[in-house]
């Protein structure tokens, strides 16, 4: 197949930080996304919902004028989070999704949940008013291996939600093993993310040849098994499984540095991306349904009306691209990209 058009995705899982960085990263993602699940992580997390409307204003105000963008917002949970406030986060129009991270666990998580058992009434609350529960599925205690955090996190807390909180959507994000696949096939109310990353990339990518710091995300690339469980998830046409990047930018000062961040920034090219791992599996007619629909089916929103279409031509993205008085690395600019979204 040289040329392929499906509905309009949806972007499930995103970061485009915040300030001068948002006119740099946002048209990335509305070129191509109808719609983005907005992570709430920046400097001063979004923790209610007078901080995510004025966020989604200022996302808007960076969307090329002749582009149709819809940012669907996300509250980040802490410590204080009240029900009360999950109550107003459900009654606005404009808030999606909760999101938990454990403190510590990722970029700008330090203000994130340090006891997860005393948000019990807030997740019920959250039952109670439908409002999905988005989980950064990592354990951060230090005696734990990292490429073993995903799972001892299921295993030790997200079970025990799943188990009392049965009504309640939950999405594990940036799912990477497959632990989280079996899990989340196991349940109802439970869907996962998946991201181009971890689909196209094991941790080879991210230290063979020396260390990769453009591949270094959080959850870490897992071994050659759990990518084969993920790229059978994604194109098994199970509608618990579904697009998101988590494409996270960082300059290539913050990435290329002794303690470097962790994200990969996938925006310039997500569906082409995503394209070319279908395409790879003989799976090209499972590709709208994980892109378009099973995202806003779990969300509840309308499937989008609009299409795109991707033809089968090689280009290559530049070795940077400007981000805010910056510069940003795309994810595996060093080798040529087999699809290309139609102007």
């Amino acid at each position: 197949m040289k040329e392929i058009s499906i509905t309009q995705p949806d972007d499930w899982h995103l970061h485009v930080r915040d300030g001068a960085a948002l006119l740099s990263s946002v048209p990335f993602t509305a070129r191509q996304f109808k719609r983005a699940i907005i992570m709430p992580n920046l400097a001063k997390p979004v923790v209610n919902v007078e901080m995510a409307l004025a966020y989604r204003n200022r996302i808007l105000d960076a969307t090329p004028q002749n582009i149709m963008f819809d940012p669907l917002m996300t509250l980040y949970l802490t410590n204080k989070t009240s029900r009360e406030g999950i109550k107003q986060a459900s009654q606005s129009k404009h808030v999606h999704a909760a999101k938990l991270y454990p403190a510590g666990a990722t970029t700008n998580s330090d203000k994130g949940v340090s006891k997860i058992d005393d948000l019990w009434p807030v997740f019920e609350q959250m039952e109670i008013e439908q409002l999905p529960l988005l989980v950064h599925a990592e354990v951060t205690d230090t005696d734990i291996d990292i490429f073993d955090r995903e799972q001892v996190f299921i295993d030790l807390h997200l079970s025990s939600i799943r188990e009392a909180f049965p009504e309640l959507p939950i999405v594990l994000e940036h799912a990477t093993t497959a632990q989280a696949v079996e899990f989340v096939k196991n349940y109802k109310h439970t869907a996962a993310t998946l991201t181009p990353q971890h689909l196209l990339f094991n941790r080879n990518a991210l230290l063979v040849g020396g260390i990769q710091p453009h591949n270094y995300c959080l959850p870490i690339l897992k071994r050659e098994t759990h990518r084969e469980a993920l790229i059978t998830a994604a194109t098994s046409g199970d509608p618990k499984f579904f697009l998101g990047t988590d494409s996270a930018p960082h300059t290539k000062q913050a990435k290329e540095n002794s303690c470097g961040c962790a994200g990969c920034f996938t925006a310039h090219a997500a569906m082409e991306l995503y394209t070319e791992i279908f395409d790879a599996e003989d799976a090209l007619d499972k590709l709208e349904a994980f892109s378009s629909f099973y995202g806003a089916d779990f969300y509840r929103l309308p499937r989008n009306k609009s299409t795109i279409t991707l033809i089968k031509k090689e280009w290559q993205a530049p070795k940077s691209y400007p981000f805010a008085e910056h510069s940003i690395v795309p994810f595996r600019h060093e080798q040529a990209l087999q699809w290309q979204i139609a102007d």
